[in-house]
């Protein structure tokens, strides 16, 4: 019994003799109906046009014309749908017929009363009981007519996949911007606090807009996060770099165990995150857990790139990141093979290594595991609704000015995934009450943001976003296709519940591409805290189950519907995945390979962490 087969695609078909130099360079079979867009050479494109879209694109990351696209779509094929405007019609005259019938009730005094319209049982945003209470209950029974309405207005039938994501997510941005939540009189928590505090709160908010715009202008740490400083108090896990090149510096952490097991550990996290956020406080820190469970473990600090690193690409990252580290871990640690872990993109490069490595003979991985990583992105989330070719155009000219993409532009992106949480609930929480939340380590780290190289940044979000080249088998590294399915060693593959990043049933898809076994671990949390989650942590649970190479493939909801939930940390469990790859313990290697070039250049966390 095997699983579902798989896509193999070390041979290109040949091309018939009159297909251009273009289509030879892609797969052009049935599955694919369209070859893959490729971007325009600079000299193809008109200065004047760059110059423009860079000048708006610093104060607007989305691209109007994108925007404008999704618009027209649903207007239009809404204007070719009478019996869906009537339907809309209809349920407006609804809603507002139970709005009436609510406020007159009201007024009347009748108890109990019903609602209009209850949250969700995930919707958090109206538990404060003043929304119980006139006038706030009406402004809350609206709003949330208003939301349902609006739900069904922009599902209409014959709208581009793409756009039809895009659609509601623009409806609820606007809606979130008109929420009752964000406005003072509307608000019963802020008249509360206003009532009781004499307005004070106004005060200490306008307070601290005034603080933190000056620290924005300043390009200064958020309020609060001076109580963190990296290799202080967070990254403090102790070790030394031990081979630096123009895009990383590796880490090598001092053994805590009197013998350790003879397989070191590679981390390679994504270039869009510090690496720290895997070393944050001692008590939460994978890092730390690791060597004290007898591991020698190495990690990938990337560079903070800048405007003369603007044409670094894949290729760059893949050779100078994971294989120069991987030649390194062979001089320190020799006659060993490596256990690599890959987090995010960081897991997504390690399988293109994995995968190339595989294909040309190179056996030195132990194993692979991958920390919320992607490998086939047709479900990437809502990262998707960014990604189509005028927003990518739009994307790279505003990069084209700099040469990289200025890190608060990806922040702004994730906080448009979130922004009721990420946004308009700081805004509420700061400048309406006053009141300032105590950061913690993971807050300190998500503000300490990075760039990201035009070409890389570009590379990746057209190679393997928008045209999906490493799950259908059009990848390239040295100039011919490589194949998931020919990596052998086993996996570990960990996605969490609430992953708006990289949706775990996205990444459970490595069970599609492999031929090898794979370890499937899903945890409870978001993308980064569902990964940071050590041991003693409340509130953790995970599944976990191990599909073998020759068993049939399980979907993702039957997966899930049939492994069992346990209660805790999943880092024990990985440890011991990692305890049964190994082969025995051996004495603690040195630290570098000063004979082979590998001195101890500085103690962790390095240089490359620290760069603004």
């Amino acid at each position: 019994m095997t699983k579902k087969p798989k896509t193999k695609s070390h041979e290109v078909p040949t091309p018939a003799p009159n297909e251009t130099a273009t289509a030879q360079n892609t797969f052009c079979g049935p599955h694919r109906k369209l070859p893959p867009v490729k971007a325009l050479a600079d000299e193809d494109v008109p200065l004047l046009d760059r110059l423009l879209h860079a000048t708006m694109g610093r104060v607007y990351g989305l691209s109007p014309a994108a925007l404008g696209l999704t618009y027209a779509d649903w207007l239009t094929h809404l204007a070719l749908a009478p019996g869906k405007q009537a339907e809309l019609a209809g349920s407006a005259t609804d809603k507002m017929t139970r709005l009436a019938d609510f406020i007159l009730r009201q007024s009347y005094g009748s108890q109990p009363m019903e609602c209009c319209a209850e949250p969700l049982p995930q919707d958090r945003r109206f538990v404060d009981p003043g929304w119980n209470e006139w006038p706030f209950n009406l402004y809350q029974q609206g709003f949330l007519l208003t939301e349902r309405w609006w739900q069904e207005a922009t599902n209409v039938r014959g709208m581009s996949q793409h756009h039809a994501a895009v659609r509601p997510f623009i409806a609820r941005q606007i809606l979130d911007m008109w929420s009752p939540l964000n406005f003072p009189l509307t608000n019963p928590r802020i008249m509360k606090a206003a009532a009781e505090q004499g307005g004070l709160n106004f005060l200490r908010g306008a307070q601290n807009l005034m603080d933190d715009w000056q620290r924005l202008v300043a390009k200064q740490p958020a309020a609060g996060m001076e109580a963190y400083e990296v290799g202080e108090n967070i990254a403090v896990t102790p070790g030394k770099v031990v081979y630096q090149n123009r895009l990383i510096e590796l880490i090598q952490y001092a053994p805590a165990t009197s013998d350790v097991y003879a397989e070191p550990l590679l981390i390679v996290p994504a270039w869009i995150m510090k690496y720290y956020i895997l070393d944050l406080s001692p008590e939460n820190s994978l890092v730390k857990y690791l060597v004290d469970q007898g591991h020698t473990v190495f990690m990938i600090s990337w560079k903070n790139p800048g405007s003369e690193d603007r044409d670094l690409g894949n290729r760059d990252y893949r050779e100078l990141g994971i294989m120069d580290a991987l030649e390194a871990i062979n001089a320190i640690v020799p006659k060993q093979k490596i256990h690599a872990v890959g987090y995010c993109l960081g897991g997504t490069l390690l399988s293109i290594a994995a995968a190339a490595m595989a294909r040309d003979g190179d056996d030195r991985l132990k194993s692979v595991t991958l920390f919320a990583a992607q490998v086939d992105f047709e479900e990437a989330g809502e990262l998707l609704m960014f990604i189509d070719e005028s927003q990518l155009a739009w994307l790279e000219d505003t990069m084209w000015e700099k040469g990289y993409l200025d890190r608060r532009k990806m922040t702004g992106t994730f906080q448009l995934l979130r922004s009721r949480d990420l946004f308009w609930s700081h805004m509420i929480e700061n400048y309406l009450l006053g009141e300032r939340t105590p950061p913690n380590d993971m807050m300190a780290w998500n503000s300490d943001a990075t760039r990201m190289p035009f070409e890389m940044h570009s590379e990746y979000l057209r190679e393997l976003f928008l045209n999906n080249d490493l799950a259908e088998g059009h990848f390239r590294v040295g100039g011919r296709p490589v194949a998931l399915t020919d990596i052998r060693v086993p996996i570990f593959a960990v996605g969490t519940q609430r992953d708006h990043v990289a949706p775990w049933r996205s990444v459970y898809k490595i069970n599609l591409l492999t031929d090898t076994d794979v370890t499937f671990l899903l945890t409870s949390g978001g993308h980064n805290a569902g990964i940071v989650s050590e041991p003693g942590h409340p509130h953790r649970t995970y599944q976990v189950a191990t599909l073998n190479s020759l068993e049939k493939f399980v979907s993702p909801q039957e997966w899930c519907d049939r492994t069992p939930s346990l209660e805790g940390s999943w880092w024990p469990e990985w440890n011991a995945w990692l305890t049964r790859q190994s082969d025995g313990k051996s004495k603690p290697p040195a630290t570098g390979a000063p004979g082979k070039g590998y001195s101890g250049l500085r103690d962790a966390p390095g240089e490359y962490v620290l760069m603004k």
